[in-house]
């Protein structure tokens, strides 16, 4: 009885340690600016038409990394400033990364950024992807991640949110907002602050199509607050901003000036205004355990039905590969379409992957496109629309359902950019069309097809229940 009474005080005691098993946290960034003017290439900007040539730099931009250790585990969180890098260079980032457990990189979706896709070169059927760029990149967020590794020390933290749907316009029916700003601030073993991860929900496109100057939009001036307050580096990421979510049209300064967007004027008062919030969420923001860390990925299928995307695949304007679609997302073995032609005669579909990671109490969906807030929370319309295209397709399990607790991340474009992740309830591009209008929604334009979603949210269930059976 004793002795089963001390083994049983023992591996008690061993379970407490284990579950409570010290965490290091790490921060690094590295410059990826490619040069502009003089010799230098043509830097064709993304986001918006074609044709848009850079002419100089605003500010920098940077890929910054989070790193974290325990228990001889090791995850990397990244975030470029850029529209949206793919899963194929993602792939390229991870194989010099083979001794970290996970790689998540995402993208923080700026529209003022170089093309890293391919859909906004000089015009069409010319892609606007530099190769050497993104061999750039790949090797400078390989960088930042070490150089977070290298930093990492014992840490602890705290998790804060505030809403503020003022800061967001949604372009699309039905008018649904993300308007929840989420904050992690930590702190080493003395205290002080060693960096701070930021999530909000909107599109980096304050400056609009007229802009030819690179940048990170509004987040230049919420980084830059941020870190002055904390004496901290910042990485910020960007959420479920599909839906449309972006910014409002004009905003009013603190003085009550009233200013266009357009203009670095607006980007600096809407970054000012968006630090704020997040300043709020720190400030009431409650201590979190960081311990155990944990990650899975579920590596899925997406039909390809979107022409536009079936003529960028033939044409080589992406360059990616596409297999056979096979009726399974998640397939094994799909066949690969050899030839780019072919993919007018096959329902093809691409590559990607959705990830799930455990900080403590944190949990992360990494999802790769941008998401609805419909999506997020289940704010799905009712009665369904009757004029949508599939008004009695299943509806996607909300991300805040499969996440296992309430301290969440939403990482959008994470690991790849594969557009607009639309509730397939609500797609809508056969006549007659929703709302009674004459036309189409924006959105499918820029989506794979009605499919993305059941995948991607499916695919988000299945990573989560890989990461609790580990």
């Amino acid at each position: 009885m004793i002795r089963a009474a001390i083994v049983s005080l023992v591996m008690g005691a061993a379970s407490v340690s284990l579950a409570a098993e010290e965490v290091s946290v790490g921060f690094g960034k590295a410059d990826i600016t490619p040069k502009v003017g003089g010799a230098a290439k043509a830097v064709w900007i993304a986001g918006y038409g074609m044709g848009r040539e850079a002419i100089g730099v605003h500010d920098a931009l940077f890929v910054r990394a989070l790193v974290f250790k325990s228990g001889g585990k090791k995850i990397a969180m990244a975030v470029a400033d850029l529209v949206g890098l793919q899963y194929p260079v993602i792939l390229k980032i991870r194989e010099k990364l083979a001794d970290f457990d996970y790689v998540l990189v995402s993208s923080t979706h700026v529209h003022e950024g170089p093309d890293v896709v391919g859909l906004w070169g000089e015009k069409p059927l010319k892609s606007g992807v530099d190769p050497e760029y993104i061999d750039l990149v790949i090797a400078k967020t390989v960088e930042a991640i070490k150089a977070a590794e290298a930093a990492a020390v014992p840490a602890s933290a705290t998790y804060g949110t505030v809403v503020d749907e003022e800061l967001l316009r949604d372009s699309r029916k039905p008018y649904v907002k993300d308007g929840i700003i989420r904050v992690v601030l930590f702190k080493d073993a003395k205290g002080k602050n060693s960096s701070i991860l930021l999530q909000q929900n909107s599109h980096p496109e304050s400056l609009t199509d007229k802009n030819q100057y690179l940048t990170t939009d509004f987040l230049y001036f919420t980084i830059k607050a941020l870190e002055e307050k904390y004496h901290c580096p910042v990485a910020a990421f960007s959420g479920a901003v599909g839906g449309l979510m972006t910014v409002p049209n004009r905003i009013k300064s603190d003085e009550g000036k009233e200013v266009n967007d357009g203009n670095f004027e607006y980007a600096e008062i809407y970054g000012n205004r968006l630090a704020k919030r997040a300043i709020e969420a720190i400030e009431s923001a409650k201590p979190i355990s960081i311990s155990p860390i944990n990650a899975a990925a579920q590596v899925c299928y997406v039909p390809i039905d979107n022409n536009v995307f079936k003529f960028a695949f033939r044409s080589g304007t992406m360059s990616r590969d596409a297999y056979v679609w096979n009726d399974d997302p998640w397939s094994e073995n799909p066949e690969p379409i050899e030839s780019k032609s072919k993919i007018a005669n096959k329902r093809g579909a691409l590559k990607t992957e959705v990830g799930y990671i455990k900080i403590g109490d944190i949990h992360v969906a990494g999802i790769p496109g941008e998401g609805y807030p419909e999506s997020i929370y289940g704010k799905f319309q009712e009665p369904v629309e009757p004029n949508a295209d599939f008004p009695n397709a299943p509806l996607e399990t909300p991300v805040v359902k499969a996440l296992p607790g309430e301290h969440i991340l939403v990482i959008g474009l994470a690991n790849d950019e594969i557009g607009y992740i639309i509730p397939k309830r609500q797609w809508d591009f056969v006549a007659p069309f929703a709302y009674g209008m004459n036309k189409y929604q924006y959105g499918e334009v820029n989506s794979v097809g009605p499919e993305s979603a059941p995948v991607v949210y499916g695919s988000l269930e299945k990573a989560v229940k890989k990461a609790t059976q580990k």
